[in-house]
């Protein structure tokens, strides 16, 4: 992976993204108001967005928090005493969720912001690491409308939270980390992006969980996470970086010149019937021993 690279501006996101053949785009920004409820819900309103963008709708930028969450990785609920350490969040009020889409466990909470690119994937276009690159290109350079100087390394960090190939890091601590979900006729881009708060207390959190979930034997699997390997944007960049902030700057990089043909703030506009269903249904899916 390269380090320190310097991407130019992605003035328009469905012009880099070739399967999209309009400009025009929809966005479901609910980062400011912070869910409070079913951490499985959002996923599942990505579900059913794939299934609408197949069918010709344009496609979707998905901004939204948490209160306080854990999502696993399907790797991550066959361990042991994967149950067991669901349990023990779920009893301290976090909402615990198995997502469908690649990586490992991610601590949520009011100060990660979580992006989606809802996208049509074209038959026989596929290409992985363009997409996790276009994803990579999109928070990079809104970071760098924070702090014009930030050198990003894109690459894993060894002892992070939910390693992978596009990390993204500062001074050697991640803040971000890319996810898709690939399905017919549509994908999702997933990134969750520390803002706020401490990195480190995230990589604790993820820590605690594989010690429950292996019985102690995190390291001989591999899945020993580090204190310091994470941070936020506000430690990173500065005590004055905000939520709010963030989300504009990614506003202004990701719909620069595109046709914003509807935008909602929650998921009150879907059909809670379906909603509930395809939550059933990832639950049954996924969540499985």
């Amino acid at each position: 992976m390269s380090v320190d690279r310097r991407w130019p501006l992605v003035k328009n996101v469905s012009g880099v993204i070739r399967r999209s053949n309009s400009n025009d785009f929809r966005v479901l920004d609910g980062s400011m108001q912070v869910w409070t409820g079913d951490v499985y819900v959002p996923f599942a309103v990505e579900e059913m967005e794939c299934k609408t963008v197949a069918t010709g709708s344009p496609p979707l930028l998905h901004i939204w928090r948490h209160h306080q969450a854990l999502v696993l990785g399907l790797r991550d609920r066959r361990l042991p005493n994967a149950t067991g350490a669901m349990q023990y969040f779920a009893n301290k009020g976090c909402s615990v969720a198995v997502r469908n889409s690649g990586g490992a466990a991610v601590p949520l909470d009011a100060g990660v912001v979580n992006v989606s690119l809802v996208l049509p994937n074209a038959p026989g276009a596929a290409n992985i690491h363009t997409d996790f690159a276009v994803m990579a290109n999109l928070i990079g350079d809104t970071v760098r409308l924070l702090a014009a100087d930030s050198a990003i390394h894109v690459g894993e960090i060894a002892g992070a939270y939910c390693p992978g190939d596009y990390d993204l890091a500062i001074d050697g601590r991640k803040f971000c980390g890319i996810a898709q979900r690939r399905k017919m006729g549509g994908y999702v881009l997933q990134a969750f992006v520390v803002v706020e708060g401490s990195g480190s207390r995230h990589a604790r959190t993820a820590a605690d969980f594989y010690r429950r979930a292996t019985a102690g034997a995190e390291t001989e699997q591999g899945l020993q996470v580090m204190e310091g390997s994470a941070a936020s944007l506000q430690e990173l960049l500065g005590s004055n970086v905000t939520v709010a902030q963030f989300v504009d700057a990614l506003r202004k990089v990701s719909l620069a010149g595109v046709h914003i043909v509807d935008e909602q703030s929650d998921y009150t506009h879907y059909s809670q019937i379906d909603l509930v269903n395809m939550v059933h249904t990832m639950k049954r899916r996924y969540d499985t021993d």
